[in-house]
């Protein structure tokens, strides 16, 4: 999988993918016209959550109002900022009312190619990665870790496409957080997240956000490339705030 300036459209399916829009309740027509670009030049959307700021019933009615200038499939998962004001399932809810499949108990196929995806959550990378030892709160932290992982496997399974792509929020990769400050690279992401990808030989990529300050490009133990699409990343490196990625 390649991501290109511009993609080639004859040479199969582009997959636009951008996270981090933290849409607040001043932001009207903000994504509009990004969006229909976007419709112009791919095929699938995948939105890598922190869509909104707060969580909030009109950060998310705003979102979806732009939403609907998008005229191809449109996949997304929740992150953390989605889920400030307690109210994610309404946040998703009022994204499925602009026409997004929302991500985490189930995997959808479009065109062909399968898409599995969840929030993700914290917990470090590799030697880093906290364990499952001591006090009773770490306990409930690394569990949360791994339920999330462990959607994302079973999500992964149910899906029989030669093609998969595993839309997530939190980073399953150290590399695509290098950039952070090395002592925040715990709460960017965790590598149970890439466990769970590295299960499925079909899993063509990963595309995430959270670290606004990471590196664009890595890949996973087993070598399945990882593209962090925080809009803040991909602006520097594309000089526009969504990657395009030739499925």
């Amino acid at each position: 999988m390649t991501a290109t300036n511009e993609p080639a459209r004859h040479e199969g399916l582009t997959l636009a993918a951008i996270g981090d829009l933290h849409v607040t309740d001043t932001s009207e027509h903000r994504y509009r016209a990004m969006f229909e670009e976007i419709s112009e030049k791919a095929d699938i959307l995948a939105l890598c959550g922190d869509l909104t700021n707060f969580g909030k019933t009109r950060e998310a009615e705003i979102l979806a109002e732009d939403l609907r200038a998008c005229t191809i499939p449109t996949v997304a998962v929740l992150g953390n900022h989605d889920y400030e004001c307690g109210q994610p399932e309404e946040v998703a809810r009022i994204l499925h009312g602009a026409g997004v499949t929302v991500l985490d108990d189930q995997a959808v196929e479009i065109k062909g190619v399968g898409f599995a995806g969840v929030k993700g959550f914290v917990g470090g990378f590799g030697r880093g990665e906290l364990g499952a030892f001591g006090e009773k709160g770490i306990k409930s932290f690394v569990e949360e870790a791994i339920n999330e992982a462990r959607k994302l496997e079973n999500a992964l399974r149910s899906l029989r496409t030669d093609r998969c792509v595993a839309v997530l929020h939190y980073a399953p990769v150290v590399d695509t957080v290098a950039g952070e400050p090395p002592e925040i690279y715990p709460f960017l992401g965790s590598s149970r997240l890439a466990e769970a990808i590295d299960r499925f030989d079909n899993v063509r990529f990963a595309v995430h956000g959270h670290a606004h300050r990471g590196a664009f490009e890595g890949r996973t133990p087993r070598g399945v490339p990882v593209y962090n699409c925080a809009q803040f990343v991909v602006s520097e490196k594309f000089d526009r705030p969504y990657a395009l990625i030739a499925l």
